[in-house]
């Protein structure tokens, strides 16, 4: 297991409303995704477990391309609209025990880029274990305060995003849009 440890970066949240992504909102999401990312041709869709797992499997599934998944984690609970710490624990132990992922091209899958801390972590993590051909980051949303940009996201969020997977919240949500498109750098 590795730490990562530095600029959090500041999630923005205007607090006007608890964004939610309902189960067909991200079928069409992880569809858009997969054809923006087809041109890059990976062959392996590594998912941040938690909120990456459900977007990976369902990538490599829509590719057709095996997935692996990797813990990281840097919020300490699940409440609303905390800031990230910038320390992100994460464990690859799955992956370094197959060394059949080495030398790949990867395709770093998780549900939003908040603060960027965890994908800074992860990327970096992933280097050294994988070897990988390249390494590109797609996400559903991609909070408006962050500091890093994945290749491709969905969604510009600025409040609470909930997904398919997560508990409901005790407050009222509002669907994201449907999307026409996947957002690049």
């Amino acid at each position: 297991m590795t730490t990562g440890s530095g600029f959090a970066g500041h999630r923005l949240f205007e607090g006007r409303r608890t964004w939610r992504v309902s189960a067909g909102l991200l079928v069409h999401a992880v569809e858009l995704i997969a054809a923006a990312e087809r041109r890059c041709g990976p062959d392996l869709i590594v998912g941040i477990k938690r909120g990456g797992a459900p977007v990976a499997t369902a990538l490599a599934q829509e590719m057709g391309v095996r997935h692996a998944l990797v813990s990281a984690r840097h919020n300490p609970g699940d409440e609303i609209a905390v800031q990230a710490t910038g320390h992100v624990s994460v464990d690859l132990e799955e992956l370094d025990r197959d060394p059949d992922l080495r030398g790949r091209r990867v395709l770093l899958a998780d549900d939003i880029c908040g603060s960027g801390s965890t994908i800074r972590a992860v990327t970096a993590a992933l280097r050294p274990v994988l070897h990988p051909r390249f390494l590109r980051v797609a996400v559903l949303c991609r909070n408006a305060g962050s500091q890093i940009s994945p290749g491709s996201w969905v969604w510009d969020v600025s409040d609470w995003t909930v997904f398919p997977w997560e508990e409901p919240p005790g407050c009222p949500t509002e669907l994201l849009p449907v999307p026409t498109e996947v957002r690049h750098p």
